[in-house]
């Protein structure tokens, strides 16, 4: 069933409304042009069915919990699913305590492409009262003192040595990260997410509310996408940023796209996920559709490449998923070994961050993001985080890395107000 309604509007007022309930999970194109994008925008809300999986078997229950609902299903993956995918632990603390694994059958979802709406599961009513939904003004939060897991100075002495950990030979590149944090938050959550998506519109951006937790993403990158028997990942690595000079703001971007220490970071990560995807390819059909291509959000341009294969028959669609996952662009090379290091030197759990959310249709196609650029909340304990980092490589300058990690906080650190406490 379909509708013209004006897309912006509706939007907005179907977010606010679904918010209203327990759980939901709006996912934003914003807009941007993207060849595997099923839809504009989509919204699922209400809960009939939920998987809510705290690790050790979380990708086998999400296999049963499809396979006995053949729906669509909406959820997100945390990254420390990665000590089921490998031999590895995470010690480090979590403030958050977001499930592991957590997937619900939604009551109701929407969906819009061409600025027509498509009600996909429940009554069409439903518009009617979406379109009838008052949104009240509400301040989106209270005075925020935002702080950092490190200093300059000991991100900076981190960084270092884990050039040294290059320097010996135990890895050629990590992702490391960096927490920035606020207590005792009352932010009221839906409002920050709109403010974060008008200062950052990205093509994979979205909100995700279970009870009291949420996820407030800006993000600009896909991790994994099916189409058909098609799997697509599109890694991001290589930033630089905007200037409001049109003239220099070219000259940036053309730097960024011949800068070769950006290359070599692109070219690492495709490799690796070149590496995962074969996990679960046709033999001979994982092919580079694009390698250094140039995008420009608000804030940053980013060098991003897109890698595909041919899923193989025999593999299910979530061991493919299970197979590439955690996502090479937020973990590095050999992956194992940079995991270990990740949980070495990072000083607090990575939870959903760097993890993944989005959806799956029922026959199986899915499209996931990266949780990076996000804000995520606990309402039960107000506490407030959002992590940044970057790739580390030999030719990495610690310093200037430290200037990139805030060049990517910014649209959120704005958002919040800036007042940050070093």
């Amino acid at each position: 069933m379909e509708n013209q309604l004006n897309s912006s509007d509706f939007k907005q007022k179907a977010l606010h409304f679904a918010n209203q309930f327990n759980v939901c999970c709006f996912l934003d194109s914003n807009n941007y042009k993207d060849d595997y994008s099923e839809f504009d925008f989509i919204i699922a809300f209400g809960c009939k069915a939920e998987l809510n999986s705290s690790g050790g078997n979380a990708f086998e229950s999400l296999k049963r919990f499809y396979e006995d609902h053949k729906k669509w299903l909406f959820g997100f993956f945390s990254y420390d699913l990665k000590s089921e995918v490998e031999d590895l632990k995470s010690n480090n603390p979590d403030y958050l305590h977001f499930p592991e694994l957590y997937f619900f059958v939604p009551e109701y979802f929407i969906a819009s492409k061409n600025n027509k709406v498509n009600v996909i599961l429940g009554d069409e009513s439903i518009l009617h009262q979406i379109n009838d939904l008052v949104i009240s003004e509400q301040k989106v939060w209270n005075d925020l003192t935002i702080k950092s897991r490190f200093s300059k100075e000991e991100y900076i002495k981190s960084v270092n040595i884990l050039k040294d950990h290059i320097v010996r030979g135990d890895i050629y590149e990590v992702n490391f990260c960096q927490e920035f944090f606020s207590e005792n938050a009352a932010i009221n959550p839906v409002h920050t997410f709109e403010l974060l998506n008008q200062v950052s519109p990205t093509p994979f951006a979205g909100y995700f509310k279970v009870d009291n937790q949420y996820i407030l993403s800006a993000t600009p990158e896909r991790f994994l996408c099916k189409r058909g028997s098609k799997l697509i990942s599109q890694p991001i690595k290589g930033t630089a940023r905007r200037s409001s000079d049109f003239e220099e703001d070219e000259r940036i971007k053309t730097r960024l796209k011949n800068d070769a220490k950006e290359q070599a970071e692109n070219v690492m990560v495709v490799d690796l996920v070149r590496h995962d995807l074969t996990k679960s390819a046709v033999k001979g059909s994982v092919k580079v559709d694009e390698l250094f291509g140039i995008y420009s959000f608000p804030q940053v341009h980013q060098m991003i490449s897109t890698i595909s294969c041919k899923l193989d028959p025999n593999i299910h669609f979530i061991d493919a998923i299970k197979n590439a996952f955690p996502m090479g662009s937020m973990t590095g090379a050999p992956k194992v070994k940079a995991m270990e290091l990740i949980e070495r030197y990072e000083n607090t759990k990575r939870g959903i961050y760097s993890g993944s959310f989005g959806c799956i249709n029922p026959n199986g196609d899915f499209d996931f993001n990266v949780v990076i650029r996000s804000i995520l909340y606990n309402a039960s304990n107000k506490y407030l985080s959002f992590q940044v980092g970057g790739a580390i490589t030999f030719q990495s300058d610690a310093e200037a890395e430290y200037n990139e990690c805030l060049l990517k906080a910014s649209a959120i650190l704005k958002v919040l107000g800036d007042n940050i406490v070093h």
